[in-house]
């Protein structure tokens, strides 16, 4: 039970206290127009639950019933700013001193088929709350004109957000759009919801619809849900809920897992989606990984740290061994992408491995030679393979500890020229 919920008739003066100074602006001459029109707009779906949460605003999506073009443009134009209009969803994007509000026209949407992008046609306000996914997200604040301060809430989205509920709108949401699977576990993970019980029957009886969409929406999806702050909260309970399985059957998540993704937030260095998604690599062999990645259609850089960390498990027992020096550590893992590296180092059961790759990782891929070819050349070695050898050396003495100044250096070069007679 939320005990901590907005007053309905809160909602409007805690919508300017929420926003910075220059989004209330913003918003304001944007109302004003509509105003001015004699039109009437709706804060809608996650700003209105947010607001009633006391959540952070991230977004401000506004709803008007007709066109939303010559409104936008009209308040660009005072705010000296621009609006980008987004074709058949009759959605424009206004920005204007670093600000962003999203303005939409009223839409109802019918699906041709499972997973198929909907089919739009302009609507009343209460036929687009009709289209939402959850009854949290089917809220509308009236701005301005007869509605103003109003909240309209056709489907008791108040209700379930006291009570702390994710409900879809009806029995065949997540047949109609199965991206609605894994939002309905993210906002659940994210608000510290349930999901209502005919919900939860829905979403495992209907995971399986997660095969109508394809990988692009699919990847989308999952970026958002590792973008959230705890995601491991989320992804045990795709585990959990068979959810997981049904994106793709080699994925999988437990609880040493959700502890690396907390000690990975732990790290001084920025947090990327590649890091998680290596995390995720580290359960998975090669060939699941690549099968993964392309069944997500992810990014070059997404593939990368995805099938590297696979792939580097398989030498992870390598890293293991005694009296392993630092050269050879190189040579095992240098190929591998960083997010690779980083994710077997929080995942490793032996200290010694997370050890050699954290010293990897901050400072023995940073080790230098103070000889390049340049100076090699006036030492007398000729470009080719008798180079790339000294270069090698070079490396390897310096990482070893046995070269520790660029006089030492000059030093090995000039042996090893004896030891081939000079040149070759």
């Amino acid at each position: 039970m939320n005990t901590g919920l907005t007053k309905a008739t809160e909602l409007l003066p805690r919508l300017q206290q929420a926003l910075a100074e220059a989004g209330a602006g913003a918003l304001t001459v944007v109302v004003e127009t509509a105003e001015g029109q004699g039109r009437t707009l709706y804060l809608v779906g996650g700003c209105v639950r947010d607001l009633a949460l006391g959540r952070d605003l991230v977004d401000v999506d506004v709803v008007a019933e007709g066109e939303v073009e010559s409104l936008a443009a009209t308040a660009a134009s005072a705010l000296g700013g621009r609006c980008v209009a987004h074709g058949e969803f009759g959605t424009v994007t206004l920005e204007a001193n670093g600000v962003r509000v999203d303005l939409a026209m009223a839409r109802a949407e019918t699906y041709a088929r499972p997973g198929a992008l909907p089919r739009v046609r302009p609507a009343s306000i209460r036929e687009d709350l009709a289209r939402r996914d959850f009854t949290i997200n089917a809220l509308a604040l009236g701005l301005c004109g007869p509605e103003r301060g109003r909240v309209l809430d056709p489907f008791a989205g108040w209700d379930d957000l006291r009570r702390g509920l994710v409900r879809v709108l009806h029995q065949c949401s997540f047949i109609d759009d199965a991206t609605r699977i894994l939002r309905a576990v993210r906002y659940a993970a994210r608000l510290g919801f349930r999901l209502e019980t005919e919900t939860l029957f829905a979403l495992r009886r209907d995971a399986s619809c997660l095969d109508t969409l394809s990988g692009a929406r699919l990847r989308q999806e999952l970026l958002r849900l590792l973008a959230e702050e705890r995601p491991e909260t989320a992804l045990l309970a795709c585990q959990r809920l068979g959810v997981l399985a049904a994106v793709h059957s080699a994925l999988r998540f437990d609880r040493r897992l959700a502890a690396a993704f907390r000690a990975a937030r732990g790290r001084e260095a920025p947090l990327d989606p590649e890091l998680y998604l290596s995390l995720l690599g580290t359960s998975l062999s090669p060939e699941e990984a690549s099968s993964v990645a392309r069944r997500l259609a992810v990014s070059t850089r997404e593939r990368r740290a995805l099938e590297g960390a696979a792939a580097l498990g398989r030498v992870v027992s390598d890293l293991a061994q005694t009296r392993l020096r630092p050269s050879q550590v190189v040579g095992l893992v240098g190929v591998y992408p960083e997010p690779s590296l980083w994710a077997w180092s929080l995942v490793a059961s032996s200290p010694t491995v997370r050890r050699r790759l954290r010293r990897h990782l901050e400072c023995w891929r940073y080790v230098k030679t103070s000889l390049d070819g340049r100076a090699l050349q006036r030492l007398g070695v000729p470009r080719g393979p008798l180079m790339g050898e000294a270069m090698r050396m070079l490396r390897t003495g310096r990482l070893d500890g046995q070269v520790r100044s660029r006089k030492g250096e000059v030093a090995a070069v000039q042996r090893l020229l004896a030891a081939r007679g000079g040149s070759s």
